[in-house]
């Protein structure tokens, strides 16, 4: 009786707690919608604001069942001091109010509610992360408008705690009444129990979960119904599909099929990778360049490239290289990621983004994959050197680099940069060091990353020139900008990456007008002109390869392309003829048609999410020019290459294919068909 009296009284403090969580949540949910309001979309009413209040209301009963379970068992059950419940609820308070808080800066950034970015950031430079989120996302302040929220929900939840409970009625000690009643009541704690295990449903197919809970028709409303438990629950559900190879697109038992599709050659019939991904150069394009420079400008967005968006002036320097004689430029490019590591890692590797840390699989370091970028510019008398402005200890790029082949790699430590921010130095002291250096080299292929445009935006852009208050009132004209101040800060950094880069090429032509450039960016995501982006905005980067013997028509108008494309376009327009290398992709010479990353593709005539029917035309695409059939046709061809690529590469990953390995026919290479039910090899996060 003693044990019932408990466990009657406990459920019903217990479902305060439920009730006390589920209701902070959803307030916390009306306050993110009402605070930002700018990036619910126009053709977005009350109706589905209610609609994804409702929804998110049924997601967050998982969340406050799970927090409400601890001291269900601690306390209830077992028995614990009933301060456990008090204490329990005061701390999940304060990690929802300041997760609810962070929120704010994280959708400014990515657009999402807490997502795959999260787990990422666990592998980057943390230090630097901190740093970043003091000096540019004010934890410190947030942390302290959390601590004093948490004060509020204390008092609630304490009173809440000294109402009185309904006494457990009269029975007598080990009367029929009293097992029934017991019996009964642990029946309802189960039903209810399983009513919240399914978001508001007793069966699995008619409950809610953060994959289904996408019901309305706006993407910022999707992500609110998200509780940030939910969203840090989904950031751990795809890592784990990652780390155990579900990933969009890759099926190992169709890797002949694969290669076969890659290769455009069904009568090989080779027993190893190799012969399906050798390509023959057509010749040289252009006279033999001594310096080949790959410029990755850090969030370095098309956006600002576009006709729309000339007013405010940022990209002058790079328009005005397009407009020259001797420059290429193609709007239909996408990064290979969402993250700088992952633009590295793939024009290093030669892979596309798979979701697996290239940079942390033992394989990566033993031998150069087949497809590694250093080994035929070596082969055509270069050496490849790799320049950052940061820490060549970041997220193991120096290691990673050299392991896969470079010859040196130079961060800021190794030039004598004083540093900037936590990230590194300036963009205009890294082309500095390159520039001075560029006298004591022979022929080199030089990868070069920046980076200023990150945060901290510190840079002093008055004293660059740059005018913030002007570019903030001309802000002010566009629609749908969320803050137009930070917003200009964050534009200035891209203005000035872009005068350096300019001015460093322009420099180096002089001296050696032989060279070759190819300017894009590392990934566009971070910035976006707009609360309300296109899919092309958010995702597109420019492609730019200027230098001597480049025209206007060297390559297709537009020609589709990624990351992976640069290297095969680079080699195909400096070798000889019949010239072998190793790549998945093809240049963009003889372009597939379709660049790729994690999440967004890009054809000749359309940008779309790959998981997703999300589809639209690009801007510089006339709408009369596809109808339905067409654009089904194009997700379908944008699915197949994806497929086959992801494949492909997921393969040589996972299997450590090296070139020597190909050349020697060893055992990795075999491209025998998995056994049924076969995963691929568990790869290191």
């Amino acid at each position: 009786m003693n044990f019932l009296r408990r466990f009657f009284g406990g459920v019903q403090y217990d479902l305060r707690l439920f009730l006390f969580i589920l209701i902070l949540l959803e307030v916390y949910r009306g306050l993110f919608i009402f605070f930002m309001s700018s990036y619910i979309g126009e053709e977005s009413g009350s109706a589905q604001i209610a609609q994804a209040m409702i929804t998110g209301l049924r997601l967050s009963l998982k969340t406050a069942g799970i927090v409400t379970l601890i001291p269900f068992v601690l306390v209830t059950v077992l028995g614990f001091k009933s301060r456990i419940r008090l204490w329990f609820g005061i701390f999940a308070s304060f990690v929802f109010s300041f997760l609810f808080m962070m929120r704010f800066p994280y959708y400014r950034a990515f657009q999402s509610t807490y997502g795959i970015e999260v787990v990422q950031g666990l592998n980057d430079d943390l230090w630097s992360i901190i740093v970043t989120m003091f000096q540019e996302y004010g934890i410190l302040w947030r942390f302290f408008v959390a601590f004093l929220l948490m004060l509020v929900c204390t008092a609630i939840f304490s009173r809440l705690l000294l109402i009185k409970t309904i006494p457990l009625p009269n029975f007598e000690e080990g009367s029929f009444r009293a097992k029934n009643f017991g019996f009964m009541l642990i029946g309802l704690v189960f039903m209810f129990g399983v009513f919240v295990r399914f978001g508001g449903s007793f069966t699995y197919a008619d409950g809610i979960n953060w994959e289904n809970a996408a019901v309305t028709s706006d993407s910022f409303l999707n992500e609110c119904i998200l509780d940030d438990g939910q969203a840090l629950y989904r950031a751990k559900s795809m890592a784990k599909r990652m780390a155990a190879g579900q990933i969009s697109g890759v099926d190992p038992s169709k890797i002949i099929e694969s290669a076969e599709f890659i290769s455009g050659n069904r009568n090989l019939n080779a027993d190893n990778l190799a012969p399906y991904l050798l390509r023959k150069a057509k010749g040289e394009r252009v006279t033999t360049p001594k310096h080949i420079f790959i410029i990755l400008g850090e969030t370095l967005m098309q956006w600002p490239l576009l006709g729309k968006y000339d007013d405010l002036h940022l990209a002058e320097g790079m328009k005005s290289l397009i407009a020259e004689g001797n420059c290429y430029y193609s709007r239909n490019f996408m990064p290979n990621g969402d993250f700088t590591s992952i633009a590295i890692t793939g024009l290093v590797t030669g892979l596309p983004d798979v979701n697996i840390r290239v940079n942390y699989q033992p394989c990566t370091y033993e031998k150069p994959f087949i497809t590694a970028m250093a080994e035929p510019f070596k082969r055509l008398g270069y050496n490849v050197d790799f320049w950052y402005g940061g820490m060549p200890s970041w997220d193991s790029i120096a290691k990673m680099s050299l392991a896969q082949g470079f010859d040196n790699f130079y961060g800021s430590p190794d030039y004598g940069a004083p540093k900037q921010t936590t990230w590194g130095t300036t963009d205009e002291n890294l082309f500095n060091a390159l520039l001075k250096h560029l006298d004591e080299e022979s022929a080199t292929v030089h990868l070069v990353m920046t980076t200023t445009n990150h945060p901290p935006y510190n840079m002093d852009l008055k004293a660059e020139g740059f005018d913030v208050d002007a570019t903030e009132d001309l802000l002010r004209t566009f629609p749908n900008v969320d803050d137009p101040g930070q917003l200009a800060v964050e534009l200035g950094h891209y203005w000035y990456m872009d005068k350096v880069i300019t001015k460093f090429i322009r420099e180096v032509m002089a001296k050696y007008p032989e060279s070759i450039f190819v300017v894009t960016g590392d990934h566009a995501v971070r910035c976006d002109p707009s609360t309300h982006p296109t899919i092309f905005e958010h995702q597109s980067i420019p492609f730019i390869l200027y230098g001597n013997g480049i025209t206007k028509n060297i390559l297709p108008e537009d020609a589709v392309g990624d990351h992976i494309s640069i290297v095969p376009t680079l080699i195909e327009l400096v070798a000889p003829k019949d010239f072998e290398y190793y790549s998945i992709a093809p240049g963009l010479f003889e372009s597939n048609g379709v660049g790729f990353n994690n999440s967004t593709f890009i054809t000749s005539m359309v940008t779309g999410i790959i998981d997703s029917e999300d589809i639209e035309l690009l801007p510089h695409v006339a709408s009369n020019r596809l109808d339905e059939v067409n654009l089904a046709n194009e997700r379908a061809k944008a699915t197949q290459i994806i497929g086959a690529m992801r494949t492909v590469a997921q393969w040589i990953i996972t299997k450590g294919i090296s070139l020597t390995q190909s050349e020697e026919g060893e055992q990795p290479v075999e491209v025998e068909q998995p056994t049924e039910g076969e995963q691929p090899a568990e790869t290191t996060e």
